[in-house]
């Protein structure tokens, strides 16, 4: 009898307030977010519902969100969400995937000394070597590419994407994601 009662009681309690409190401090996707909005406004509050999504502990999803403000255009609202993640405790894969947003904008010189501090730390990631080198090759550095490049091939020379990253860096082909 007492487990219904206060089953009754946290239900009445919950609609009365108590959860439309909380439910209020989440945004709600709906149409209105983004329906009849400026591309840009309608952007901005669809960044802010995945943000709130990704929660303080989705940083991959958090970045995500930093790549859109960034390459959108937004660059200062994506700084501000990369700066946070990388000011916190992080991963060393963020700093890697932050890196390759820069590198989608253009802007090597953001981009390179997060590559540079994610392959300091991850000297076994065949794959990253391969990545990286093909970054430096399209910037004109073949040099370090090529030491990246042998790098890889000594980790792991049976995997086609690694093959086909460093074969598009000499085409000029940007590593695909």
């Amino acid at each position: 009898m007492k487990a219904h009662i206060m089953t009754a009681m946290a239900v009445v309690l919950f609609g009365s307030g108590i959860g439309a409190s909380h439910a209020a401090k989440k945004p709600q996707l709906t149409a209105a977010t983004y329906h009849q909005k400026a591309p840009e406004d309608a952007a901005k509050a669809l960044l802010e519902v995945a943000l709130v999504q990704a929660g303080k502990n989705g940083s991959w999803e958090r970045i995500g969100a930093g790549r859109v403000y960034y390459l959108g255009g937004l660059k200062a609202q994506g700084q501000s969400v990369f700066d946070a993640i990388l000011s916190g405790k992080h991963e060393d894969s963020d700093v890697y995937r932050i890196a390759r947003v820069y590198a989608e904008a253009g802007e090597w010189a953001k981009a390179k000394p997060l590559f540079d501090r994610f392959i300091a730390g991850n000297r076994d990631d065949a794959k990253a070597h391969a990545e990286i080198g093909a970054h430096y090759l399209l910037q004109g550095d073949r040099a370090t590419a090529e030491r990246m490049f042998d790098r890889a091939f000594e980790l792991e020379n049976d995997n086609p994407w690694i093959t086909e990253y460093v074969a598009g860096a000499y085409l000029g082909v940007k590593p695909q994601e």
